[in-house]
């Protein structure tokens, strides 16, 4: 197969400079205020944008460096396979949050919730739309035991540096 390569469409900028300490969620992130500055060849595909209270956004995991297929992950002590977990360190480093959009400055969007890295390369904007994601019979496997530990969670620094967990 050929490469695919993204080009990034703006910078996301938040308060976290560094990965370790930072939400490992936006649901771990409430109040926590970012934005966005996306390029000015991309400020045409924001109009109608304001009208959505949330966005998809996704982006590139910059400092992300390895994988391994078996990972522990935030919010267990228990090996898993990569694609059960949001562990961020992945075959193709691409990051997946759901953010509240505050507003909309010409090319800067104002956005809360944020559990992004300081001077991440966004990828794609999506409005968030409930009903278009709206499934039956929803099961969560093995995160069902521990969304308790959600709203505290923060990066302990398993997942920093070449894919190493723990």
């Amino acid at each position: 197969m050929d490469k695919i390569i993204y080009q990034p469409i703006g910078i996301i900028y938040t308060p976290y400079e560094t990965l370790t300490g930072m939400p490992i969620q936006p649901s771990s992130a409430p109040g926590v205020i970012g934005t966005i500055e996306l390029y000015p060849e991309f400020t045409a595909g924001i109009k109608d944008l304001d009208g959505f209270s949330h966005l998809i956004l996704l982006y590139h995991f910059h400092m992300s460096r390895g994988y391994k297929l078996e990972v522990t992950p935030f919010l267990d002590d228990q090996l898993r396979g990569l694609f059960a977990t949001r562990a961020p360190n992945r075959p193709n480093s691409i990051g997946l949050s759901v953010v509240e959009l505050i507003s909309i400055h010409n090319n800067i969007l104002h956005i809360a919730n944020v559990d992004i890295l300081n001077g991440t390369p966004l990828l794609d904007i999506k409005p968030y739309i409930p009903a278009f994601e709206l499934i039956k019979n929803l099961k969560t496997g093995w995160y069902a035991t521990v969304w308790d530990q959600l709203p505290t969670a923060r990066n302990d620094g398993r997942f920093n540096s070449k894919g190493e967990d723990g």
